[in-house]
């Protein structure tokens, strides 16, 4: 959905032609993929970043469009809702410190948008799900005035045909439930999002290998505990956007797959089949054309942008994601989408190197324990680590073929090492490695994510001041916190 669009209703016939072009664009992608030296190059990294904006209460500020203007920085673009930035630095080569490059450029916009949202009374919040929203804060008012913005309301609610309802269990005794007309919702959750590009015959391998080590990694950066005043799951953020951007209505819901989910299966081949799944499983929501024939580009020898191809795999929200990017003569990388925003930019990086780290420690090994690792296994440790953080048990290969069963926290301790030794590895600099797993070591044996911190902090200020008050403390504690980029693991818990 970064694409850029300039309208919001479309005709059958539209739907109808822009299916035809889909085909096309997936043809010109195997013939891309079979090209010899296609994509081939050394790894790099990028990030983007999604920010709330609040005001001096602690409410969302819907300026989203001024502060932009009044920060400068082409790094920085519209999110879905008003009161949503998305920030995205330049990507760099893996090697060397290019975390520390990426945090330095994150650092430096983050500070532009404070700067602008400042003149508007605002404030900058890197955080999973704000604590202080309310469902009043959360309605079709409340999406960007954009057209992409508007034809996605729109196309969703076409395909559903009934309202989004979000019903999500937790910690509380009573659940969240919600019921909206639009897709204002997804953007109550802001993520911390990391690309890494990778060689076309290296990719199945690579995306497999993040669809098993993003369970450890996610439960060690859980930062989404509190939606709507209740306590629910360590990155509630999962279980919020699964059914905030659900076009399937109560009858397709047995038999589909939804638009945010974690995958249907490993990867066999190459990144081509995971595309063709989102074609497959998925009806076009923006069926926006363009002039390209993207096989007569391919068949004369030539680098296709297959707009069509990127705008509807922009609607399929995987939690790791193929992307195809014609840049830097034209290359697939992931997007890994399961970790939140902050609470800090040093918690951000530290999360980012303990995942690429263990995709590229796992990477080589993949092809070999697909077998013995179903993925429903990996598919079930994600959503426990989603839901309990560092208390949940997940699966992992053992030596001998067979598979245990390990606590979460135990499990991340355990890959650390190996984690450190793929980056170095991969020529990612030794000194900038070991500081950034230092921090998940560290947050490790602390016992504190963002996420038990926001739990822990409001334990302690509910019995004096009541919920409603105690989560605007908290937050206020928070934004305090995090500008002073101290690692969570620090961050103490005062009533």
């Amino acid at each position: 959905m970064g694409i850029e669009i300039d309208r919001e209703d479309f005709d059958e016939a539209e739907y109808g032609r822009f299916a035809d072009r889909l085909e096309a664009c997936l043809a010109a992608l195997r013939a891309l993929l079979a090209r010899p030296g296609f994509g081939v190059g050394a790894p790099t990294v990028g990030a983007e970043l999604e920010l709330f904006l609040v005001d001096h209460a602690g409410r969302p500020l819907a300026e989203n469009a001024a502060v932009l203007d009044g920060a400068g920085d082409r790094r920085v673009t519209l999110e879905v809702d008003r009161f949503n930035l998305e920030l995205n630095p330049n990507p760099s080569s893996l090697a060397g410190r290019s975390l520390g490059g990426l945090g330095r450029q994150m650092a430096d916009a983050v500070g532009a948008v404070r700067r602008a949202a400042a003149d508007h009374g605002g404030r900058v919040a890197m955080v999973g799900i704000l604590p202080t929203l309310r469902a009043e804060d959360l309605h079709r008012g409340a999406i960007t005035d954009s057209a992409r913005y508007r034809a996605l309301d729109k196309a969703v609610l076409r395909q559903r045909k009934e309202p989004i309802r979000v019903r999500i269990e937790g910690a509380d005794p009573d659940p969240v439930e919600i019921v909206r007309d639009d897709v204002a919702l997804e953007g109550a959750n802001t993520s911390f999002q990391v690309h890494l590009r990778v060689d076309p015959d290296r990719f199945a391998a690579t995306w497999n290998a993040a669809a098993m080590a993003t369970a450890p990694v996610l439960a060690a950066a859980g930062n989404s505990p509190i939606f709507l005043g209740r306590r629910l799951w360590a990155e509630t953020r999962v279980a919020l956007f699964e059914q905030a951007t659900d076009d399937r209505d109560q009858a397709a819901r047995g038999r589909q797959v939804p638009r945010v989910a974690f995958g249907t299966g490993w990867a066999r081949r190459d990144a081509a089949e995971l595309f063709e799944e989102a074609i497959r499983l998925h009806p076009p929501l923006l069926p926006l054309l363009s002039e390209e024939d993207p096989l007569a580009v391919v068949g004369d020898g030539g680098l296709p942008h297959l707009d069509e191809l990127r705008l509807h795999n922009g609607t399929v929200w995987r939690w790791n994601r193929p992307v195809f990017d014609a840049s830097d003569g034209g290359h697939v990388r992931l997007e890994l989408r399961a970790l939140p925003a902050g609470p800090t930019i040093v918690d951000m990086l530290a999360n980012a190197a303990f995942l690429l780290g263990l995709i590229l420690a796992v990477a080589p090994e993949a092809p070999a324990w697909l077998e013995r690792f179903p993925f429903a296994r990996a598919q079930a440790n994600f959503y426990r680590a989603a839901r309990l953080g560092l208390d949940a048990e997940l699966d992992w290969p053992a030596p001998g073929g067979r598979l245990e069963r390990v606590g979460a926290a135990e499990l991340a301790r355990r890959l650390l090492p190996e984690a450190g030794q793929a980056l170095k590895d991969a020529g990612v600099d030794a000194d900038e490695t070991g500081r950034l797993l230092a921090v998940v070591q560290e947050r490790l044996a602390a016992g504190q994510t963002g996420a038990r911190w926001q739990v822990r902090t409001l334990a302690a200020l509910e019995p004096r001041l009541g919920r409603g008050r105690a989560l605007h403390q908290l937050l206020e504690r928070y934004l305090e916190l995090s500008a002073a980029d101290r690692p969570v693991h620090t961050w103490p818990v005062a009533a």
